[in-house]
């Protein structure tokens, strides 16, 4: 055997074995794995070596590296549906994923001009804004910032939005959802939304705009997530019929 071939063999057994650990949940989804010199001295090789085990188990997605923080194993990615028209978590419940919602504030406040624009609302008006956090494997995942027009967001603004989504608020307030605009796109994280998401700032992120309408085309919510890019991945089934996607260059 080729001294190439050799080193390819050994790294290659070792991501192999650290894998191995991942899926049997050894070591756990959103945990840290032990320090990259511990580990080359436990498997025997230099750090070079294991370094190029680690980058075959990030290409397969089973870790995940941070600056400054360590490697830490994946959590399963959650898949963001565009074929159906559910709030968020309620999307991922029925994929069968623990997702648990933080409320990080909530009032009415006066709208700013963009958020006035999608809602058509005049300048100066008022709706609720409600902020929550969305965490998946025990870890935040999702920043979300809903705005809710009035007089719908008098009548729900005393929900416990920790434990009953936006939407099935809405429906139990005698609101009738009829459709969705959405548009993801690609972007970096803010330092303000990283503080929520405990991320480094620049990090790469989904932002995920959306304006839900009633029945009479009226838009009752405007929504803001901004999803962690390395927990989140989006997908849809494609028909001859149903679902329209539009692709367009960012801006």
């Amino acid at each position: 055997m080729s001294p190439d071939a050799g080193h390819e063999a050994r790294y290659r057994a070792i991501a192999a074995d650290l894998a191995a650990k991942i899926r049997s949940g050894h070591y756990a989804p959103g945990k840290a794995l032990p320090p990259q010199r511990e580990l080359s001295a436990r498997y025997g090789v230099t750090l070079m070596t294991l370094r190029q085990a680690l980058r075959e188990l990030s290409d397969e997605r089973l870790i995940v590296q941070r600056h400054g923080r360590g490697t830490f194993v994946a959590p399963p990615h959650l898949a963001y549906q565009l074929d159906s028209l559910r709030s968020l978590v309620d999307d991922l419940r029925k994929q069968g994923h623990d997702v648990r919602t933080v409320v990080a504030g909530r009032a009415v406040r006066r709208v700013p001009a963009r958020i006035a624009a999608e809602l058509r609302l005049p300048p100066g008006d008022t709706a609720l804004r409600l902020e929550r956090v969305r965490e998946f494997a025990g870890r935040p995942a999702v920043h979300q910032v809903s705005w809710v027009r009035r007089p719908v967001a008098e009548r729900i603004r005393d929900r416990d939005f920790a434990a009953v989504s936006l939407y099935t608020a809405l429906a139990d307030a005698g609101v009738t959802v009829a459709s969705a605009s959405e548009v993801v796109r690609p972007g970096l994280l803010d330092p303000a939304v990283a503080r929520h998401l405990h991320e480094e700032r620049g990090s790469p992120v989904l932002v995920s705009t959306r304006i839900t309408y009633t029945l009479d085309g009226t838009p009752v919510v405007a929504d803001h997530a901004t999803i962690l890019g390395s927990m989140m991945e989006i997908r849809t089934e494609r028909a001859a019929t149903g679902l329209s996607l539009t692709w367009g260059a960012t801006t």
